[in-house]
């Protein structure tokens, strides 16, 4: 299996940035990691080895980014706005420097976004926001609102809320979308959502779920036993749902 390990430095975010790529052609997958996961955690929890199969046969080429959560949702000294700020331009490094390059190293006309736990938040966020890149969301254990207090999940934003976060909160702007650009390219994607039934955000995603139904976009809800919320269960997900 191809592996390859880049770095570069990314004005937007001011620092250096890495990323691995898996596998030679097929679909691109844009796979970002879970809270304060690093670019290599899908390899270390043995995800990319569970799709290996496909990843071989020419089906599906991952690159796996890095994440920068600890310097934006998870950066409790800053701000919140320093923190939704943190997270646009890491969205505008993903959009302006890692889809080029995946474009430049393989021209294959479908690109799928996925993640697991906040990975699957940042793949809805930005194929919500941007459908037209998109052919495809794979989220599983996803949290789409990072502004509920739910069991121990705390608001990352402290309680302070303006229109970037209501941009960046795809069950806030999602039942307000009226742009029949974005609605058409939305009604294209073929949406996957999977969460366990004792995740403490199975209600936000069947409230996803519903709004999106709401919208005429189609999607499929799937239900796992148990909470579903860990490497054991992502890695019998991904060859399913990939």
């Amino acid at each position: 299996m191809n592996r390859e390990y880049h770095k570069w430095w990314s004005d937007r975010l001011g620092r250096d940035m890495e990323l691995l790529v898996f596998g030679h052609a097929g679909a691109k997958v844009l796979v970002f990691p879970t809270r304060g996961g690093r670019f290599h955690e899908y390899e270390d929890i043995r995800i990319v080895e569970s799709v290996r199969h496909k990843i071989e046969a020419g089906q599906l080429q991952l690159f796996c980014v890095d994440s920068v959560d600890t310097e934006s949702f998870y950066c409790w000294w800053a701000h919140p706005q320093g923190r939704i700020d943190r997270q646009k331009a890491y969205e505008e490094y993903i959009l302006n420097e890692v889809m080029p390059f995946m474009q430049m190293k393989n021209q294959h006309e479908c690109v799928i976004s996925h993640g697991c736990s906040l990975g699957a938040f940042h793949a809805a966020n930005i194929a919500f926001r941007h459908p037209h890149l998109f052919k495809k969301l794979a989220a599983f254990s996803g949290r789409y609102d990072l502004t509920l207090n739910v069991e121990y999940f705390s608001d990352l934003f402290s309680g302070f809320y303006n229109e970037d976060i209501y941009y960046h909160t795809p069950t806030h702007f999602l039942p307000n979308l009226d742009c029949g650009w974005r609605l058409h390219h939305l009604k294209q994607m073929d949406i996957v959502l999977v969460i366990g039934e004792e995740d403490p955000f199975y209600d936000n995603n069947r409230l996803l779920s519903q709004i999106l139904w709401s919208k005429g976009i189609a999607n499929q809800l799937h239900v796992w036993g148990e909470r579903a919320h860990r490497g054991y269960y992502w890695r019998r997900m991904a060859p399913v749902y990939l």
